[in-house]
């Protein structure tokens, strides 16, 4: 079992800044890939990022490239997802979420291939 708690969302200016964390708790988390979905009211739940268990390979969606890095620093289990130049349109609540491997490069934008979710947190960006 993996708990995983996110932190770091809040009310942000377009073309702002925010850096989201989430906290492992539970097994090794140098064990798990991890991404960063969100979804945004009266839509489905979509994916943002994700980044291997060495932190060597990230994956973007194209919403969000150029403008988000997704990091891990395993020593203190921990993935961030660094935000800038946020637009209105990437309002939602925000969710990290754990992959026990294996996994392959085409799956790692897909929920149903994580194991573990957090509760998620809110980032809301003013226009």
């Amino acid at each position: 079992q993996v708990r995983l708690v996110e932190s770091g969302g809040g009310l942000v200016q377009a073309g702002g800044s925010l850096r989201l964390s989430c906290a492992a708790s539970g097994r090794t988390f140098s064990n798990y890939a991890m991404g960063w979905f969100r979804q945004a009211p009266g839509k489905e739940r979509e994916f943002v990022a994700a980044i291997s268990r060495s932190g060597g390979n990230t994956y973007y969606a194209d919403s969000v490239k150029g403008r988000f890095t997704i990091s891990r620093d395993n020593a203190e289990n921990t993935v961030y997802l660094q935000m800038n130049s946020l637009k209105p349109e990437d309002t939602a609540v925000y969710y990290c979420a754990a992959n026990l491997p294996p996994i392959s490069y085409s799956d790692y934008a897909k929920r149903d291939k994580y194991d573990y979710w957090g509760q998620g947190t809110q980032v809301t960006v003013s226009s």
